[in-house]
């Protein structure tokens, strides 16, 4: 399968090495980029094609999918342009940076028949897995605690404006947000958020809140992006005991009792490559993209509607029309 990428910035670049391992289960073999000297002497030296702007890489016979690893602000227009050219995408999470975009690209896929899959990597971690594996062990869930703070990093103009001014919500917490739906199976019906940032052009660093999944669970959110050190686990508590999964480092605790507990350990998860093999393996098979692009549009609307909670400083219902 040929593929082009399209995005070699810092998160483009993982999937460019990916896609040029011997293991690799795609060719790569067209990519564009923003900065034309970068791109050009990373075409060169990989003795591939490089184009300027994403509507030449679509309209190349050569390129049977495309990889969008971009902003979220510009993942509309490139989307608009791959599905008229009839090329399947992969698509780098976010799928888009409002719940308006991301419907239409869901829509005009749908109406064109072209796959998309949104890059929802959190699900491939190994400890998230186990964690969905051990649900049943620790009886109904009451609860969901789900945290992802990371290190601050200070956002140029150019970045807020190419992620429409959002921050950490958007960026690291699409994650958690898409998460409890992999584990629960279940929509949010309800959100209540909080954040002390609430300039309208600064993106930002600290978000929490509630949200209530259709059968009432409740999932607490913390995201930041304030300190100077990096804390990612999900707490699931069950009627029978309880369970931790942290990806950053790997360790999957079950407690069931009161002195009783399992921990385990996992190596580091190359969750680009498994998500590529993932598309790869569902376009030569013709069967469902196992992320789907309804998947990410689900994560942009909760989003939407966490930051409208925040604004009006009251819980938001969500309606989830079909696409």
């Amino acid at each position: 399968m040929k593929v082009g990428l399209i995005g070699l910035g810092r998160h483009g670049t993982r999937y460019a090495q990916h896609l040029t391992e011997k293991e690799s289960p795609a060719k790569l073999v067209a990519i564009c980029r923003r900065d034309s000297e970068r791109g050009q002497a990373f075409a060169r030296k990989q003795q591939i094609r490089f184009h300027q702007h994403p509507t030449a890489l679509a309209q190349d016979p050569d390129v049977e999918a495309i990889i969008v690893v971009t902003p979220p602000s510009l993942t509309y227009p490139i989307a608009k342009v791959a599905i008229e050219h009839r090329k399947p995408l992969l698509i780098e999470k976010p799928l888009a940076a409002s719940g308006q975009d991301a419907r239409f690209i869901v829509h005009q896929a749908s109406k064109a028949n072209i796959p998309i899959m949104t890059a929802h990597t959190l699900r491939y971690e190994t400890t998230v897995q186990k964690l969905k594996e051990s649900l049943l062990s620790v009886g109904n869930t009451q609860y969901i605690s789900l945290t992802a703070r990371l290190e601050h990093r200070p956002h140029s103009p150019e970045e807020i404006k190419a992620w429409n001014g959002r921050g950490a919500l958007l960026e690291i917490g699409i994650h958690l947000l898409d998460a409890i739906r992999f584990l629960t199976g279940e929509e949010i019906r309800e959100v209540h958020c909080e954040s002390p940032d609430t300039r309208p052009t600064h993106p930002e660093e600290q978000i929490w809140g509630r949200l209530t999944t259709q059968s009432g669970i409740p999932c607490l959110l913390d995201i930041s992006r304030v300190s100077h050190a990096r804390t990612t686990h999900i707490d699931l508590i069950g009627a029978a005991g309880q369970i931790r999964a942290d990806w950053s480092k790997g360790l999957l605790s079950v407690q069931r009792h009161r002195h009783q507990s399992e921990k385990h350990s996992f190596p580091k998860t190359s969750t680009i490559r498994f998500v590529l093999q993932d598309f790869i393996r569902a376009l030569k098979t013709g069967t469902t993209m196992p992320i789907t692009g309804e998947d990410g549009l689900r994560a942009v609307e909760i989003a939407e509607a966490c930051y409208e909670s925040v604004t009006q400083k009251q819980p938001v219902s969500l309606s989830h029309k079909k696409v």
